[in-house]
């Protein structure tokens, strides 16, 4: 590996083009912070593709934008919030502010390179320990997390632009297991979006979106970003674990300490990164993540987390109020929903970005998925709690009706194989009905029907919204049924496994089929109205 050079500022984050966005008319281009604010009310939103480097960049935005306004007006309401979601950002504020902190946005700088610690090129213990920079970018092969696609190995990693570094940066800050580090300190804690999915309210512009998601002025002065601090010392690297003094502390945590370095002969290319302990963030069961829906249960709080073969739209109802208080939603959504109030929105949708990374239940600090869905809720599923309970119960009942077959179907498998009473046999039955198309071919046919459920239960047509849902949950559960017979085969055990089971199959789809057969004689009486008419 080359020498590294001398480092002398170069790249700012003002003027420099390296947030990816995508324009009102469809082009997608990069831009620098101050272009990106000045034009905010024309960008739809961040064209970044990596999840976790998404969530964090708007995370970033929304810090910047919070400090600016604290700087500029101390205090702001829910009504300034409806303005500005309607009328645009207080450009200047934001333009100012980032003026204000020019020296603090340079990529590469001696003291203060942004969101890094420059400390780490001096000390004797980091500065030659370089790694690749696949280390800080979640979806690439670094170590025994191979991706399928990816050629980089860490003896020889390729190099990529400083601007694509800074952005996995962000999202590796955010998202990083917790687990060994080795340098500095033998562990560290994991980013505050570790191993959970986030929740974001999406505008139609970023303007909306920022308005959406802008939390509550500050209640102390200590919550402030890093590019506003003391660089971090060595010493400092070594401390115990804090918590975070506020929001935007949380936003731009340097939950790693990293330096982007960049050889001699390539200036501006980055093929290694310096990687250390960092400024551990300490969990608080008081404060979750803004951005994080909990389930509660009987050990506490839980983030709302990606599973492997779980549809997302299954735990939907964990971003609505909920009354029975098992489940609590984004912090996020609430000040999305007092916006709309503000504003007098109530019949509105709102898009929501759900967005994470998934760890290895088996090695926590390896990542093995990510995920970035996008569902339409009515505003009122934010706003009234009876609507968000109705659609919580349908939600219910479609695991429920899952839940049953499934059950079935499992009994079914194990009676076609010998020794069908025996556990182990119940247990590889299991395990092939959930490595089949089964679960795929229910919720795969439910979601279909999602959004028009959603619909119909914010126009407060609750009859209607249950008899569709039903029709579409027997249609679901028909065709995960049929997906369990073609694992039998036609042998005579097959043939009878599946006659023993047919009837307790037909007795759990009773209740849907009688409200999905009230939802077609409705539509056959108005039908011949309708033609009449």
């Amino acid at each position: 590996m080359n020498a590294v050079s001398t480092v002398v500022p170069a790249l700012n984050l003002l003027d420099t083009p390296w947030l990816p966005v995508r324009m009102l008319d469809g082009q997608v281009m990069e831009v620098g912070l101050l272009e990106l604010f000045e034009r905010a009310s024309q960008i739809e939103g961040l064209a970044e593709t990596s999840p976790p480097n998404l969530v964090a960049l708007y995370r970033l935005l929304l810090a910047i934008t919070h400090r600016a306004l604290t700087r500029s007006l101390g205090t702001w309401t829910d009504r300034d919030r409806a303005r500005w979601y309607r009328e645009g950002l207080p450009a200047e504020a934001l333009i100012d502010y980032l003026h204000h902190w020019r020296e603090r946005f340079w990529v590469f700088h001696p003291e203060h390179p942004f969101m890094q610690v420059a400390a780490l090129a001096e000390d004797k213990e980091t500065r030659d320990k370089l790694k690749p920079w696949t280390k800080i970018a979640l979806g690439r092969a670094a170590g025994d997390s191979p991706v399928v696609f990816d050629h980089n190995v860490d003896t020889d990693p390729t190099q990529i632009s400083a601007n694509e570094a800074i952005r996995n940066l962000l999202g590796y800050l955010q998202f990083v297991p917790g687990g060994l580090i080795k340098v500095l300190r033998t562990s560290d804690n994991g980013g505050p979006l570790a191993n959970c999915a986030a929740v974001l309210p999406v505008g139609t512009n970023l303007c909306q979106t920022i308005a959406l998601a802008l939390h509550p002025p500050a209640k102390t002065d200590a919550d402030t970003p890093t590019w506003e601090r003391t660089p971090p010392t060595i010493a400092a690297l070594c401390e115990p674990a804090t918590l975070a003094a506020g929001y935007v502390d949380c936003y731009t945590r340097q939950t790693r300490a990293v330096l982007v370095r960049f050889d001699a002969d390539t200036p501006l290319l980055v093929r290694c990164v310096c990687l250390a302990a960092g400024m551990a963030l300490r969990d608080d069961a008081n404060a979750p993540d803004p951005m994080t829906p909990l389930r509660l249960s009987s050990t506490g709080p839980i983030p709302l987390r990606l599973s492997e073969g779980r549809a997302l739209w299954r735990d939907l109802a964990t971003l609505m109020p909920n009354p029975t208080n098992d489940s609590v939603p984004a912090g996020v959504l609430g000040w999305a929903a007092n916006l709309l109030e503000a504003a007098g929105i109530f019949d509105a949708d709102v898009p929501v970005m759900v967005a994470g990374v998934a760890q290895d239940p088996r090695k926590a600090a390896k990542s093995v998925r990510w995920r970035n869905e996008r569902y339409r809720l009515p505003a009122s599923a934010l706003l009234d709690i009876e609507v968000a309970q109705e659609i919580r119960s349908r939600l219910r009942e479609a695991n429920d009706l899952y839940e049953v077959v499934e059950r079935i179907a499992a009994d079914m498998l194990a009676k076609a194989m010998p020794d069908p009473l025996s556990k182990d046999t119940r247990s590889r039955a299991r395990a092939l009905l959930d490595s089949g198309p089964f679960a795929t071919a229910y919720f795969s046919n439910a979601e279909r029907n999602l959004p028009s459920l959603l619909q119909s239960v914010a126009r407060s047509e609750l009859d209607a919204a249950h008899a569709q849902w039903s029709a579409a949950l027997l249609r679901a559960s028909q065709a995960a049924w049929d997906a369990a017979r073609s694992m039998l085969g036609q042998s005579a055990s097959a043939l009878r496994a599946e006659a023993s089971c047919y009837g307790k199959y037909q007795s759990a789809i009773k209740d849907v089929r009688m409200a999905a057969a009230s939802a077609q004689n409705s539509a056959s009486t108005t039908a011949p109205q309708e033609a009449s008419a």
